[in-house]
């Protein structure tokens, strides 16, 4: 996987490119293909601000931290990252939850159905009784 890194205030050393890359490779054990991570070092005052972006299938992860540290932020960034990518990839196991769930109500309702037959034939015989 190729990390685009860019910068226009720092020059990007072979370190702090070694600690994005560490990031991006603890990413990579979730098993969902990343699509162009592209990463943004940029300075504000005396914090550091970076961005980062990475396509997923049908969809674009994005995550902005900012720190006095620039290893810190770094850090900051990959755990914002991880965090998407973990909601993501258990997205599909959330929805056959919430799908079962639903499936469980309608058998529920199903068995809540006869105390409402019973309900209308009580409405039914009170109102041929006012007849």
């Amino acid at each position: 996987m190729s990390i685009t890194i860019t910068s226009t205030v720092i020059d990007i050393s072979p370190a702090i490119r070694e600690r994005i890359e560490s990031r991006f490779e603890k990413l990579s054990r979730r098993q969902v293909d990343l699509i162009a991570p592209h990463v943004i070092i940029n300075k504000e005052g005396l914090k550091y601000q970076v961005e980062a972006t990475a396509g997923v299938r049908h969809d674009t992860l994005f995550a902005k931290a900012e720190d006095d540290n620039l290893y810190a932020a770094i850090k900051d960034l990959g755990q914002k990252l991880e965090r998407q990518l973990n909601r993501y990839a258990d997205k599909p196991l959330a929805q056959r939850a919430v799908a079962a769930g639903a499936v469980a109500a309608v058998l529920a309702g199903e068995l809540g159905n006869e105390s409402d037959d019973e309900f209308d034939e009580e409405f039914d015989h009170e109102f041929d009784e006012e007849e």
